[in-house]
């Protein structure tokens, strides 16, 4: 068994410690693994790790994945496994799950972070269940008015 390490936003990691990591991740000049190190970050970090002094530790890396944004769908997908597993799949409202999706712009944890902050307003308020309104109440945005929705739509 090895240990694994995460790094989150490794992209703002000093080089020194990137050297640290590699020297701490194998043995007997790697023909061994002595711990697994997960690097995550945005755009930044392949770039980072191309760098003439970080080389050694790029050569290092077994697998890339490179992960877009959400579609919509998978968000709204996300969400509806969420609240299934927590046991309530009925907690918010279609229209709200697809509002929340939509403002998320594709990132997993702002759309999570999104529907924590509806959960809260709706604890403190005693709600059974998350809408639109609800939503528009804690994000301050003026929900869109009739005539828009038809203009829109034409």
């Amino acid at each position: 068994m090895r240990p694994v390490l995460v790094v989150d936003e490794a992209q703002e990691m000093l080089s020194t410690v990137f050297g640290e990591l590699r020297v701490l991740t194998s043995k007997d000049l790697d023909s061994r693994s002595l711990l697994c190190v997960v690097l995550a970050g945005d755009g930044r970090l392949p770039e980072r790790l191309r760098a003439p002094d970080l080389l050694p530790l790029g050569s290092r890396i077994r697998r890339r994945l490179h992960i877009e944004p959400a579609s919509r769908d998978q968000l709204c997908a996300c969400l509806d496994h969420v609240l299934d597993v927590a046991g309530n799949p009925g907690l918010m409202t279609t229209e709200l799950k697809v509002t929340v999706a939509e403002h998320a712009a594709g990132n997993y944890r702002v759309m999570m972070n999104i529907a924590d902050e509806m959960l809260v307003a709706a604890a403190e308020r005693e709600l059974p269940r998350l809408d639109e309104k609800l939503y528009f109440e804690v994000f301050q945005t003026p929900a869109p008015s009739p005539k828009r929705a038809v203009a829109k739509k034409r």
